[in-house]
């Protein structure tokens, strides 16, 4: 039985999952909308929510938390990132920086895949107006 085994392997060693969530959480704070499978964004959520938390001190020592979490080169780009755009927007709010939804399953291996999102801020991308609109065309179709 897992009692107290906290987390999902997603069939990887511990240094995959760590460079997996390293680099899903350094793409979503860079594009600020990720499409991936549903465990792995329930998984990155709560990775990137604390990057957030760390972000929103402000001080040295979040920046050097963040920079320990991220993997590579990216480390200082993404903290500040994390400390001068997106933190402030948060500022007021104490949890639920990101939101999941869920898309129709991928047409390869039928995987259930998901869009990755931070709630308050809009993507720049010309990619995030087409999943805006597959989004949208999802939810009339769920209503209907």
């Amino acid at each position: 039985m897992r009692h107290g085994k906290k987390g999902r392997k997603l069939n990887r060693t511990a240094s995959h999952r760590k460079a997996l969530m390293s680099n899903l959480s350094a793409s979503l704070v860079m594009h600020k909308r990720i499409r991936t499978t549903d465990a792995k964004a329930k998984e990155v959520r709560g990775f990137v929510e604390r990057l957030v938390t760390y972000a929103k001190r402000g001080d040295v020592h979040g920046r050097r938390l963040i920079m320990q979490k991220i993997n590579g080169t990216l480390g200082k780009k993404i903290a500040n990132i994390l400390i001068h755009d997106i933190a402030p927007v948060y500022e007021s709010r104490q949890g639920g920086y990101t939101r999941i939804i869920k898309l129709n399953n991928r047409k390869n291996d039928n995987a259930p895949v998901s869009i990755l999102e931070f709630v308050d801020i809009t993507p720049d991308t010309p990619e995030a107006n087409e999943v805006e609109e597959t989004v949208e065309e999802t939810t009339e179709a769920v209503t209907e």
